[in-house]
């Protein structure tokens, strides 16, 4: 894990996201992108087709996200960390999806609101489009955490063998931050079989993965509640999660796993997309 991007609109919730950041750069001897977009009017950013009267108002954005970068580099928590200030006039999402990989990015690492803030922050939002498209994990922080250790991190799945290929993303992630990686698959009223036809279908998803992961299959009314209730069984530090790019956090998987998931987890979450 060599550079992690964190997008930050100097909230509480972008720096919470950053502390976490900042713990993996200083376990794996990683660089931070620390990231402000500056989504000003054309006119501000562009004196050729704009009016020239208007460059001072944009020096002016510039000078202050300066300024707030400069007392955020401050922090205690970054000290010995290498971190790179950029600050660029893009489309957030744009922006994001650019310099990800332009610097080569391992991971994106957000922060969010609360359930209400997460759905408004996510749904129909840049940061739900950072999701949807990006081609490395997305890892949503949502409250403060002293110490981002993953002991327990649960991958859940429809075990989808066309989906074979998040799983080996999982099973990179999990050995990256040495967690045990649990596979699980929610078993519903709507959707049922048998344990042993869950069984046969998660062992032929994972086929030649089975020693990477442990198989979980869960009963429960939905498969939101599944995983969070097995989440929270499990005492996991991480829920992992597929998306799909067309469709974002409203159809992961196919279609079952809605942004309640999200909204309602008080636990990290990382995505991979499918």
């Amino acid at each position: 894990m060599k550079n992690i991007l964190v997008p930050t609109d100097f909230s509480e919730q972008a720096e919470k996201a950053l502390k976490v950041a900042a713990q993996l750069a200083r376990r794996f001897g990683s660089d931070i992108y620390l990231l402000h977009m500056l989504e000003l009017p054309l006119q501000l950013v562009d004196p050729v087709n704009g009016s020239s009267q208007n460059l001072p108002e944009a020096i002016f954005f510039m000078k202050l996200a300066h300024q707030r970068f400069s007392k955020l580099m401050a922090k205690p928590y970054l000290k010995g960390i290498k971190v790179h200030e950029t600050v660029e006039f893009h489309r957030a999402f744009d922006g994001i999806m650019e310099i990800s990989k332009e610097k080569k990015c391992d991971l994106i690492v957000m922060g969010s609101h609360g359930a209400s803030g997460f759905k408004e922050m996510f749904i129909g939002s840049n940061t739900e489009k950072v999701v949807r498209h990006s081609q490395i994990p997305v890892l949503v922080i949502k409250k403060e955490i002293d110490t981002f250790k993953v002991k327990n991190f649960i991958f859940a799945t429809d075990a989808n063998e066309e989906h074979k290929h998040t799983l080996r993303k999982a099973i990179k992630f999990a050995n990256t931050l040495e967690a045990k990686l649990h596979l699980l698959f929610v078993n519903t009223p709507n959707n049922f079989m048998t344990s042993e036809e869950a069984n046969k279908r998660l062992q032929k998803y994972c086929g030649e993965n089975q020693e990477n992961c442990q198989l979980h299959i869960y009963n429960d009314i939905s498969v939101e509640k599944g995983i969070l209730n097995f989440a929270k069984k499990m005492d996991s530090q991480l829920i992992g999660i597929s998306t799909h790019g067309r469709k974002g956090l409203a159809h992961f998987f196919n279609g079952s796993i809605s942004e309640d998931l999200v909204n309602h987890a008080n636990k990290p979450v990382v995505t991979f997309k499918i």
